[in-house]
């Protein structure tokens, strides 16, 4: 059975920084696409970053470009997303999901998904 677990979450001021990780069992990591998702109240679920299973590959919405930086450790089943410079409207719960096609940014493409963690950024 495939899960994955967000962590990291929390509360944080405009120009902070989180760190967020996803701990991955069931499957195969190391072969498996791995994105970022979010969604704030009353939108829709929209894409945040994606990296190809290999580590070497990544594309990040232009919302968050420069600012998040995405990672993972094959060896540990563990996907990470650094945040850096947040703004009040990177407010969402973020979720981290999988594929095991080529890196996508359409959020139907992916298999499995985490329950989430709240990121909220005060003014």
């Amino acid at each position: 059975q495939v899960q994955l677990v967000e962590s990291g979450g929390g509360l944080v001021q405009a120009g902070g920084s989180l760190r967020l990780s996803c701990a991955a069992s069931g499957l195969t990591f190391s072969r498996y696409t791995m994105g970022w998702f979010r969604q704030a109240p009353g939108k829709e679920r929209e894409f945040v970053v994606v990296i190809h299973w290999s580590g070497d590959n990544t594309y990040y919405a232009d919302s968050v470009k420069g600012r998040f930086t995405i990672s993972r450790d094959n060896a540990k089943n563990t996907m990470y997303l650094q945040m850096n410079s947040l703004k009040p409207e990177d407010t969402a719960v973020y979720y981290c999901a999988t594929t095991a096609t080529y890196p996508t940014i359409m959020s139907r493409n992916y298999d499995y998904w985490g329950r989430g963690t709240q990121v909220t950024v005060s003014s």
